[in-house]
C-alpha cells in the first residue's frame, strides 16, 4: 500500500532528503535526469537546486508516463503536504476502492521520488515547488484535472464584508477576521454531510450549473444581473468571481461534486497493444525480405541516377522541389517515398555534397564499398542507419517557424525524439506473438500514454506522426512484413549485424548470371543479375519495366551507346550469347550489325566541328536535309564538311536525323565515350542529433555521485572559524603566511583541513584534505574530496580552515 519512506529524521529541504538517499537512488535519480550532470553539481544542494529549475523539472515531467504525470497533478491540488492516504483517495475516491490504482500508485510515486520530482516520507508529500507551479490550476494556466483554484486563492482580494456574507448566506455563524472566514467555509466544502446539506437545498436549475463545471473548465460567465439560481450559488460561495463577468467553482466544492476525484479518468494501466492479424513467421519474413530487396535495388537505381552528378544543392541547403519530383519519377515512386530514400542514402553516408564551386549531390566513396559488400550487409547498413537516425523525410515539405518550406537533404530535418519513437514503436512489435500485427491506432494510443506531455489527443503531434511514419518507413525497408515484425528486423533492434545478416541471406534470392533474350527485342532478368552482367545490361539496353523480373529493350540508341563506350559488334554478339539462356535472335543480331555497319561512318571533330565521310553522296544527303540548317554546315572538300556548332551538338544532330556518327581526337582515332562515375571527396554520415544530454554509463555516474558526496562533506563539514574565511560556503581566504604555517601544523598532528582551490582554468572549488608533506611550495595530503592522494600549489590555494572537532 505504502511505497519506502526516508530513512533517520524528517528531511525538511529536498537536498536534506538526497543526503539521506544511498548511492544507488543517487545514481538512479542523475541516470533518469542526465541533465543534472551537465556539469557534475558541486554538492548535493546545488543538485536539488538544479533539480528545482524550470527547464530540468519540465523535461522530466515530460518523460512520465500518464499515470506518474496523474499522480503528480493529484499532488498539485492536494494540501501541502499531502499523505499517502489522501493522495490515494483523489485517485480513487471517497470511500472507494480500485485495486488497479493502488497496485500502481506505489510504482507511480516510486518513479515521482526516484527523479527528485516528490520528495517527503508518506506522511509528508511534497512536490517539488516548480512542479507545483506548473501543475497546479491557475487562471493563466488550467489544470489537466479540470479543478480550479481553492476558496482561499479565489478570496484572496474579496472584502471582509463580503466573505462574511458568504458565511452567513451558507448558514455559518460569523467569524472576527476574514482568515478564520475562508477557514470556516473551506471546512464547509471539505465536510460531505454538512455540503450534501446544502446542496439540498439547492434550485434544480443550480445543480445543473454546478454539474456543467464540475469536471471543468472550472470557469464561466455571468451576467451583471445573473438569475436567481446563480445568485444562489453566488450568495453560498458556491461560485466565487475571479473578474468582472468570471466566475469559478471553488477546488473544494468541486472535489465534492466529483466524489474526491481529482480525475474523471484516472489511467493507471497502459493500454493493451494486441495483434489485430497473424500470419505465419515463414509468410513475414518472406515478405519482408522481398521489401528488403526492393530496398536495395530502390537506393541503388537512385544512386545511378546520380552517378555521374546529381542535382545542384540549393543556396539555403537542401534538394529543390522539381528535382525531387523528377527523381519520384525516376524511382516509379511518390515523392514523399522518394524523400525517404533519399533521406536514408544520406543518414548511411551514401550521399553527400560534393563541394564544389557549383555544388551538387553525388555519390560518396563509401557507396563504392557499400555495393561490394553481400545483400544481407548492405541492408543493415541502410537499417541500422535508419534506426538511430534524428533526421526525418516526413517533415520535408512542411514550414519551419519562420514560414520556410523544409527542403529534402536541406537544414532543420532533424528530429531529436525520432529514434526514441522508432525503437519503441518496434519493441511494441517485438512484444507481440510472432508474426503478430496491431492496428496503428493501438500503437498511437500506446505511445500517448507512456508520453503524454509530448502527445496530443489528435494525430498531428510530431510524436504520432513519427510513429505513423516509423510504420510506414519499417514496411518499406523491410524490418516489417505485413504489419509484424520479421526475424531479421528482431535481430536489428538487438543490435547484432551478424545475426541480421545470418537471418536475412537464406531469405535474399542470388545473383544470376543469365537473361532470357526475346525476339521482340526485349531481354527478361529472372530475378537479381551479377553486377557485372547488371552494369553491361544497362549500357546495352534501357530498362523498360520492373518488378519480379526486370525486362530490358534493345534499342538502336542503346546498342550505340554500347559501341561509344568502346565494344565492338561481335564483343555484344559475344557477350549475349555467353549470358543468355535462349539463342540470340534473329532481329537482335541484325540490329547489333546495323548500327555497327553505320557506326562511326563519319566522323567529326573540332573546327569548330567538321564532318568527314569517304562517301561524298552521304554528306550531299546531310547538306540537303533542311534539319541540318540550324547546325550551318557548308563543304571544305568533297569529303569535309564544316559546322559553327561544337562536335557535342554537331553529333545529337546527326544522330537526330538518323545518322550514326562518332567523334574522333586530333589524331583522327575515335574517341570511346565512357560515363564518369562522380564522387564526393571522403564524407562521414551526418551525426544524430540527441534529445537532450546522453544517458551516462555506470563509470561516469560512479565518479559523479562519489565527487558530489565528497563536495557536499566539504560544504557541510563544521569548521573553525577562521579569521578572513568567508561565510555561507563560499571559498576560505587566508594569507599566504598563515596558509602555509597551518599546513605545516596539520602535517604535525595530522588534523584534516578546509581548503580553497582554485584550477588552472579558473574553476574554484572547496576540499577536504590531511596534509603528509609541505616542500618546494606544494602541499600533499590525502583529498577527501576526490578519495585519492594528490599534490596542490600552495598558490593556487585561496584560503584554509581547521575542521571543527565532533
Amino acid at each position: 500500500m505504502s511505497t519506502e519512506s526516508t530513512a533517520g529524521a524528517t528531511p525538511r529541504t529536498l537536498a536534506e532528503e538526497l543526503r539521506q538517499r544511498d548511492d544507488a537512488s543517487l545514481g538512479a535519480l542523475l541516470r533518469a535526469r542526465a541533465d543534472l550532470l551537465n556539469p557534475v553539481p558541486n554538492d548535493l544542494t546545488q543538485l536539488a537546486t538544479r533539480a528545482g529549475t524550470r527547464a530540468s523539472v519540465v523535461r522530466a515531467l515530460e518523460r512520465l508516463d500518464t499515470f506518474a504525470l496523474q499522480t503528480a497533478e493529484a499532488l498539485a491540488v492536494a494540501p501541502d503536504p499531502a499523505t499517502y492516504d489522501q493522495l490515494k483517495a483523489l485517485l480513487t475516491g471517497d470511500g472507494e476502492h480500485r485495486a488497479d490504482i493502488e497496485s500502481a500508485l506505489p510504482t507511480a510515486l516510486g518513479t515521482l521520488r526516484e527523479q527528485a520530482v516528490v520528495w517527503g516520507g508518506d506522511d509528508r508529500l511534497r512536490l517539488v515547488r516548480t512542479a507545483r507551479e506548473l501543475l497546479a490550476p491557475s487562471p493563466g494556466h488550467p489544470s489537466p484535472t479540470g479543478l480550479g483554484p481553492t476558496v482561499g486563492e479565489t478570496t484572496a482580494g474579496m472584502s471582509p464584508g463580503r466573505v462574511q456574507q458568504l458565511l452567513t448566506a451558507a448558514g455559518l455563524p460569523a467569524t472576527h477576521d476574514p482568515v478564520s472566514a475562508v477557514t470556516s467555509l473551506t471546512d464547509l466544502f471539505r465536510d460531505r454531510t454538512r455540503m450534501s446539506a446544502l446542496l439540498d437545498e439547492a434550485p434544480m436549475e443550480a445543480l445543473e450549473v454546478l454539474g456543467r463545471l464540475t469536471w471543468g473548465p472550472p470557469y464561466g460567465q455571468v451576467t451583471a444581473q445573473p438569475a436567481a439560481h446563480v445568485r444562489w450559488l453566488l450568495d453560498r460561495g458556491l461560485l466565487l468571481p475571479t473578474a468582472p463577468g468570471t466566475v469559478v467553482l471553488p477546488r473544494e466544492a468541486a472535489l465534492h461534486l466529483r466524489g474526491g476525484r481529482a480525475h474523471r479518468e484516472p489511467r493507471p494501466l497502459p493500454p493493451a497493444v494486441e495483434a489485430a492479424s497473424t500470419h505465419s513467421g515463414r509468410v513475414v519474413d518472406a515478405t519482408a525480405a522481398g521489401q528488403a530487396y526492393t530496398a536495395l535495388a530502390t537506393v541503388e537505381e537512385l544512386l545511378k541516377d546520380w552517378d555521374e552528378g546529381g542535382p545542384t544543392v540549393l543556396r539555403a541547403g537542401g534538394l529543390s522541389v522539381r528535382d525531387l519530383k523528377r527523381t519520384a519519377v525516376a524511382l516509379d515512386v511518390s515523392e514523399p517515398v522518394a524523400a525517404f530514400w533519399v533521406e536514408l542514402a544520406y543518414a548511411a553516408g551514401l550521399v553527400a555534397s560534393d563541394g564544389a564551386a557549383d555544388e551538387r549531390y553525388a555519390a560518396t566513396p563509401a557507396y563504392d564499398e557499400w555495393l561490394e559488400r553481400p545483400a544481407a550487409e548492405r541492408w543493415s547498413v541502410l537499417a541500422s542507419a535508419w534506426l538511430v537516425a534524428t533526421r526525418t523525410a516526413g517533415v520535408a515539405g512542411s514550414r519551419d517557424s519562420k514560414d520556410r518550406v523544409l527542403s529534402v537533404l536541406g537544414p532543420h530535418l532533424d528530429r531529436s525524439a525520432a529514434p526514441e519513437v522508432r525503437r519503441r514503436v518496434l519493441d511494441l512489435l517485438a512484444a507481440l506473438p510472432e508474426g503478430g500485427a496491431p492496428t496503428q491506432a493501438a500503437v498511437l494510443e500506446r505511445l500517448r500514454w507512456e508520453r503524454p506531455l509530448r502527445g496530443a489527443a489528435g494525430q498531428d503531434d510530431l510524436r504520432s506522426r513519427l510513429a505513423q511514419w516509423t510504420l510506414t518507413e519499417a514496411e518499406l525497408l523491410g524490418v516489417t512484413g505485413r504489419g509484424a515484425l520479421s526475424s531479421h528486423g528482431r535481430a536489428l533492434l538487438a543490435e547484432d549485424a551478424s545475426l541480421v545478416q545470418a537471418g536475412l541471406t537464406p531469405l535474399l534470392p542470388d545473383p544470376l548470371d543469365h537473361v532470357l533474350l526475346q525476339a521482340d527485342l526485349t531481354a527478361v532478368a529472372p530475378g537479381p543479375l551479377e553486377r557485372p552482367l547488371a552494369d553491361m545490361l544497362n549500357v546495352l539496353a534501357d530498362v523498360e519495366s520492373k518488378g519480379g523480373a526486370t525486362v530490358y529493350r534493345f534499342t538502336a540508341g542503346s546498342v550505340r551507346r554500347a559501341l561509344d563506350a568502346g565494344k565492338s559488334a561481335s564483343d555484344l554478339q559475344a557477350f549475349l550469347t555467353a549470358h543468355s539462356r535462349t539463342p540470340v535472335p534473329q532481329p537482335l543480331s541484325y540490329l547489333i550489325d546495323d548500327v555497327a555497319r553505320k557506326h562511326g561512318h563519319l566522323r567529326i571533330g573540332a573546327a569548330s566541328a567538321y564532318v568527314r565521310c569517304d562517301d561524298e553522296s552521304v554528306l550531299g544527303e546531310i547538306l540537303a536535309d533542311k534539319r541540318s540548317q540550324g547546325l550551318r554546315l557548308r563543304r571544305l572538300a568533297p569529303t569535309v564538311l564544316a559546322a559553327q556548332a561544337d562536335p557535342g551538338t554537331l553529333l545529337e544532330g546527326l544522330r537526330s536525323m538518323g545518322f550514326a556518327p562518332a567523334a574522333e581526337s586530333a589524331d583522327g582515332d575515335v574517341l570511346i565515350t565512357r560515363a564518369h562515375s562522380h564522387r564526393t571527396p571522403p564524407r562521414t554520415a551526418p551525426e544524430p542529433v540527441p534529445d537532450g544530454p546522453p544517458s551516462p554509463d555506470a563509470t561516469l555516474l560512479g565518479a559523479a555521485v562519489r565527487a558530489i558526496r565528497a563536495g557536499d562533506l566539504a560544504s557541510t563539514t563544521p569548521r573553525k572559524p577562521a579569521p578572513a574565511a568567508a561565510d555561507n560556503g563560499q571559498l576560505p581566504r587566508t594569507t599566504a603566511a598563515e596558509t602555509l604555517a597551518t599546513m605545516q601544523a596539520a602535517v604535525m598532528t595530522g588534523d584534516a583541513l578546509w581548503i580553497g582551490y582554485v584550477n588552472a582554468e579558473g574553476a574554484a572549488s572547496q576540499r577536504v584534505i590531511a596534509p603528509v608533506r609541505v616542500e618546494g611550495g606544494f602541499v600533499t595530503g590525502y583529498d577527501h574530496t576526490a578519495d585519492e592522494v594528490r599534490t596542490y600549489p600552495l598558490h593556487r590555494i585561496t584560503g584554509v580552515a581547521e575542521l571543527a572537532e565532533d
